[in-house]
């Protein structure tokens, strides 16, 4: 219903998809017509890729759920320690690097099993220690 006191709003104008040609458009030279179809290829390729991320994080996510007794800890490494955590991927040894590294820190735990007991025993010592202390401290503001 119109008034005369109402301007009429003018038509919307029409959404353009750039990814789309029109009809009543010039054929684009040999240039655009590649960019055009290359653009048009990658934007089809959007969903399908968002969805494989999806999935990927989904999986990671509850990789990471189930996972009762791993940790999960983030260091530093060199260069030629990536290089042999990737041939053992590579290789098909490991499924990532990260279980080939908690692997390799399993291992190397093993091998130096004198060294943590001896880690162990100066930490019962060091709590002895400290218990000591706060024992002394105890009696002197009792």
């Amino acid at each position: 219903m119109s008034s005369p006191y109402s301007k009429e709003q003018p038509p919307e104008p029409e959404r353009i998809d750039d990814l789309m040609l029109r009809d009543d458009e010039p054929e684009p030279h040999e240039d655009q017509g590649r960019t055009a179809s290359s653009v048009r290829d990658i934007a089809s390729r959007i969903p399908e890729s968002l969805s494989a991320i999806g999935r990927d994080i989904s999986r990671t996510i509850e990789k990471a759920i189930s996972a009762k007794d791993d940790y999960v800890v983030a260091v530093k490494i060199s260069p030629e320690a990536q290089e042999k955590l990737e041939a053992l991927v590579q290789a098909g040894v490991f499924r990532s690097r990260a279980e080939a590294a908690g692997f390799l820190i399993d291992e190397g735990i093993k091998t130096q099993s004198a060294l943590f007991e001896r880690v162990r025993q100066k930490l019962a010592e060091i709590e002895r220690l400290r218990a000591e202390l706060r024992g002394m401290i105890a009696d002197k503001t009792v």
